[in-house]
């Protein structure tokens, strides 16, 4: 399989708890070629698709510390329907240029490229919009630009998380009560007073147990939710944001909820997603680049990389 990463650049990962990087260390292990561009790089002549792009050898990391871990061969470019899959893993915000790599991608598609997840549903899937149509498996929220319904919404429920609708890592989200002496800073920073629209959903008090993320794979539940459980007084789970990464088998209701969208995900070309849960309700919707794969590797036996791998050569050949 010769396989192209769409990703960040290589020497700033984290190898420790990457899970591109672990994706690529299982897909290194099984004999399959690699090659990494980033987004920007993407470009159109004669209307084909193309990359400028960088097979490289796996090292693999000595240590959490080791930014040595590949070598890169000589840059080419490349139509991106040569490769039999291409994995687009560049992390979120959803900017503009965000928004043009996808529309290349899902042009690609059309030439015959095999891109996961598809460009068509990272643009139709916002990370937080996503969850709107479940309205049995969420709380209640409010989407809004304007400050004075997101006041209307906390007089209503006393205690409730506002965010962004374009941020990752836990960035951007504020917890607010009704007497708190900075909401009219908080809701004007995240709006720019009425221009921007945020999100607002009742707190959820099981965010003390962790916010575990659900990963679904080419419609199969993986057994093992990551939950991030908040240190140090934080509202927020978020690994980025300090939260602590517990493995932990699935709940009844994690399971019901990650079942009835696996489905849905699949027919929609989401070949990896995240779903996170906190308590019993379903709050986002990851399909971007969700991340957990090596932390649930290293507290349990299910390899992840290995189901993604399977899955993706499974869809590849299809």
């Amino acid at each position: 399989m010769n396989i192209l990463f769409i990703a960040d650049p290589l020497p700033a990962f984290k190898t420790y708890k990457d899970t591109t990087y672990a994706m690529m260390r299982e897909m290194a292990s099984r004999g399959w070629v690699l090659s990494h561009t980033l987004s920007e790089q993407l470009s159109v002549s004669g209307s084909q698709v193309s990359a400028q792009t960088r097979v490289f050898d796996f090292l693999g990391a000595k240590n959490e510390h080791d930014h040595a871990w590949f070598r890169y061969q000589q840059a080419e470019k490349r139509a991106l329907n040569e490769f039999d899959a291409v994995i687009m893993r560049t992390d979120p915000p959803f900017d503009l240029q965000y928004l043009y790599a996808t529309q290349l991608l899902t042009l690609a598609a059309q030439q015959g490229a095999k891109v996961f997840n598809s460009g068509q549903a990272m643009r139709d899937f916002n990370e937080k919009l996503a969850i709107l149509p479940f309205k049995s498996f969420i709380v209640p929220t409010l989407v809004s630009t304007r400050a004075a319904d997101m006041r209307e919404f906390l007089a209503e429920h006393g205690d409730i998380i506002v965010k962004p609708l374009d941020g990752m890592g836990g960035m951007g989200i504020f917890r607010l009560t009704e007497h708190d002496p900075n909401i009219g800073s908080i809701l004007e920073t995240l709006m720019r007073l009425d221009t921007r629209t945020i999100m607002a959903q009742r707190y959820i008090p099981e965010i003390r147990a962790g916010d575990k993320r659900v990963l679904v794979i080419n419609g199969e539940v993986i057994p093992y939710a990551l939950a991030r459980i908040p240190q140090g007084g934080e509202t927020r789970g978020n690994l980025a944001a300090g939260g602590k990464g517990v493995a932990q088998p699935l709940s009844a209701r994690d399971r019901e909820i990650a079942e009835n969208l696996a489905p849905m995900l699949r027919e929609r070309g989401i070949l990896l997603a995240g779903l996170d849960i906190i308590g019993d309700y379903l709050t986002e919707i990851n399909v971007t680049s969700p991340t957990g794969f090596q932390e649930i590797m290293q507290q349990t036996d299910c390899n992840v990389a290995a189901v993604f791998t399977d899955a993706l050569a499974q869809v590849a050949a299809a």
